[in-house]
């Protein structure tokens, strides 16, 4: 890897001991992806995914101190994934227990690391960070340092900007020496897709379940997606926003997608069309039964598969306000088709902080509340990241969670009807 002056003189530990192994750290994760050079980070803010306070995860938590003790800082404020943890979302007294005494014990430490690093505000805790309301949204061709999936896969296709798949604490080494490895996604070769998808369905796919099934057939590789536009449009609205969220953190977390882009919408796919397309890609047809084989060829792992629903979450990766609005006319309306007053499965919905506060200054909150539904914070993930939840049976309309956990995946009107009318 060639480096330039500054960068080996950091190397070289003339700006101290800590740096230096900062950017060795940085330089050998470059080399091993045969990384040409460091380039500069450009985006104002970071955004890390380690986000939780496990009692297991000390060297996380001495390698922050470490840096703390040496005086160095992140050269970006950043926000970070959501907490584990939110006593508004329903858990019986052994898992709160378990939370609160074995697992997520070093939640207030950390947390108190990250504000000293350099964490945005103490609500800048949000798989979404590029939402309005957080404030954290990259723009077009701006380098970053992200690691986490669904954020990473939303800044490179619907916002344009460009960052690797990067893992857990390379996030902030980027921002502490302002440099991150040249290879993959931040070059125009590695933005090609080596895929085309023909989307030739019926009707408007499940963007949940459409990604899955992008994400398990192309894993790391880049989609060019055709035919979709048809559904979702050729403008960036919130409705195909928060459609694309969805579907991308499907692709991400189902196989290993980066970054995708959609014919006629995404920006490079404006710009460039099929001039992104590498001459040898393969194609994969997407149509009506490729869906349903899809969806039906997902493992049921419950402790009983022919269990009732305890609990059921919407939002992984977070809601946007708008889709907080919608599921709550839809909630109101299907309860009111049903006779019924409140949902029949505790859930929970799950949006950034400062959405939710934003939620809050609408009339829409006291009326979802009424319905008896919980909103939360929470990452509906790390709640579920243990023991207890495995034989619990949930619900969700997250392809992520369902890879991740053992929460079984229903599409958005499936649960619907099971929490307002009762059933699976």
């Amino acid at each position: 890897m060639l480096l330039t002056k500054e960068q080996q003189a950091i190397l070289d530990g003339e700006k101290g001991e800590t740096l230096a192994k900062v950017m060795k750290t940085l330089v050998m994760y470059g080399d091993a992806f045969e990384a040409e050079k460091l380039v500069p980070i450009t985006s104002k803010y970071n955004h890390l995914v380690t986000s939780f306070g496990l009692k297991v995860m000390s060297p996380v938590y001495d390698l922050m101190q470490q840096l703390l003790d040496a005086g160095v800082m992140s050269g970006q404020q950043f926000s970070v994934d959501p907490r584990p943890l939110d006593k508004n979302v329903p858990a019986n007294f052994l898992q709160n227990l378990v939370f609160n005494k074995f697992m997520y014990t070093k939640q207030d430490f950390y947390e108190k690391q990250l504000k000293e690093l350099g964490l945005m505000d103490e609500n800048a805790f949000t798989c979404t960070c590029y939402m309005d309301e957080v404030g954290n949204k990259p723009q077009k061709g701006e380098i970053l340092s992200w690691a986490e999936s669904s954020a990473v896969v939303y800044a490179n296709s619907v916002l344009g900007a460009r960052c690797n798949r990067n893992s857990g604490i390379i996030d902030i080494m980027g921002s502490i020496v302002g440099y991150v490895p040249y290879f993959g996604l931040l070059t125009d070769e590695g933005r090609k897709a080596t895929w085309i998808v023909k989307v030739e369905t019926t009707k408007k796919p499940e963007a949940q379940l459409l990604g899955s099934a992008i994400g398990m057939k192309v894993m790391e590789d880049v989609p060019y997606v055709i035919g979709l536009d048809k559904w979702i449009g050729t403008e960036l609205t919130d409705d195909t926003c928060s459609y694309l969220k969805d579907f991308g953190a499907a692709t991400a977390s189902n196989g290993a997608v980066g970054l995708y882009h959609i014919d006629n919408l995404t920006p490079e796919a404006k710009e460039l069309g099929g001039k992104l397309i590498s001459e040898d890609a393969k194609v994969y047809v997407i149509d009506d039964a490729e869906l349903d084989r899809v969806q039906k060829n997902y493992p049921v792992i419950w402790k009983n598969p022919d269990a009732s629903p305890k609990l059921c979450f919407v939002g992984c990766p977070h809601l946007s306000l708008e889709q907080l609005k919608t599921w709550t006319d839809n909630i109101e309306a299907e309860l009111k088709k049903n006779g019924l007053k409140k949902v029949c499965i505790p859930t929970v919905l799950t949006a950034a902080p400062k959405v939710l506060k934003a939620f809050e200054q609408t009339e829409y909150a006291a009326r979802l509340k009424a319905t008896g539904v919980v909103t939360s914070y929470i990452c509906p993930l790390m709640y579920m990241n243990n023991p207890l939840c495995k034989t619990m049976p949930v619900i969700t309309s997250s392809n992520k969670l369902r890879t991740y956990t053992s929460a079984r995946y229903y599409k958005d009107s499936e649960i619907l009807q099971a929490i307002t009318k009762g059933g699976k």
